[in-house]
């Protein structure tokens, strides 16, 4: 498949998965936007690290629900579409998913996945963070913030982000350091 279609194949499964979440969608729209920008990557990489921002978040698509991890449902479902495996494990660790895979007990699920190069996690950690849940520009703090107001501290996801914060705030200043981003 060549870079225009796998990028335009990547935003047609977002646009299905996410349609009927419009925020959703632009959020990850939003990321895709972000990781455009990214120097210092060979063109595959770059390629893949788009098109796994454009698709990180289908997992919160029902149709797609299985252990209710989005990031490891996304990653079955385009592991089983065929997806290379690059971008198949940036959807599956992306944004500190293994800090939520233990919390709710689905670290083997996770750990089906090979785990991606820091760096390429990095970025998309940073565009992430970046992206508000709508779709708008934010700061790494204030996304932290809003995902801990967004979940009450007894659910999974603020748990896992009390215990990944640091790693969330070192992967994207990696990220922001080698100029991907203008944050």
């Amino acid at each position: 498949m060549s870079a225009s279609d796998l990028t335009a194949w990547g935003l047609r499964l977002a646009a299905t998965h996410l349609g009927s979440m419009p925020a959703r969608l632009n959020h990850s729209l939003s990321a895709a936007r972000h990781v455009q920008i990214a120097r210092k990557l060979a063109e595959a990489s770059r390629r893949h690290l788009m098109v796994a921002a454009l698709v990180h978040d289908i997992g919160y698509d029902p149709a797609l629900r299985r252990t209710g991890m989005h990031a490891i449902d996304g990653a079955v479902h385009l592991r089983a579409l065929g997806l290379p495996a690059r971008i198949v494990s940036l959807v599956a660790f992306h944004t500190g998913a293994e800090y939520e895979a233990d919390e709710r007990g689905l670290a083997h699920e996770l750990n089906a996945f090979d785990r991606p190069r820091q760096e390429l996690l990095d970025r998309l950690i940073l565009a992430d963070l970046t992206s508000s849940p709508t779709g708008g520009e934010i700061s790494v703090e204030e996304r932290l913030a809003e995902i801990y107001d967004r979940y009450p501290a007894e659910h999974a996801v603020h748990r896992s982000v009390t215990r990944s914060h640091k790693y969330l705030r070192s992967a994207a200043s990696r990220a922001q350091a080698s100029s991907i981003h203008p944050r």
